[in-house]
């Protein structure tokens, strides 16, 4: 299994699902899956859907830095993506962000178990 391939692969289909629409990110989730959003904590992908869909902006564009993967489990079965990059949303400046995610196998390919974005201000 390469990891890297798999990180590289998810993050560019993910941050591409997030700019077209954010509700295209529906399949990722799953009803045990978590997101803390700059603090805030949701928990199951249609809260997940919801909150990303209510943000207040309609365009965004993520330039994607650095990512870095590793396994999180002895058995392959999850793996840990670590993002860090730019956003701009609705053609504002540039804002610096991470994200953590936590990917987690099923069947022949993997859902969001865990997601942690913050923007880095400051």
């Amino acid at each position: 299994m390469d990891i890297t391939a798999i990180a590289k692969n998810f993050t560019e289909f993910y941050y591409s699902q997030f700019a077209a629409g954010r509700g295209n990110l529906a399949p990722l989730y799953r009803p045990h899956s978590m997101l803390t959003w700059e603090g805030k904590q949701f928990q199951g992908g249609s809260n997940i859907v919801e909150h990303l869909s209510e943000l207040p902006f309609q365009t965004v564009a993520h330039k994607i830095s650095t990512f870095d993967a590793q396994p999180s489990s002895l058995d392959m079965s999850t793996l840990l993506i670590n993002v860090t990059g730019l956003l701009r949303v609705d053609g504002d400046q540039e804002l610096q962000f991470s994200q953590v995610f936590v990917l987690a196998k099923e069947g022949d390919s993997f859902y969001v178990l865990n997601d942690m974005f913050r923007l880095n201000l400051g």
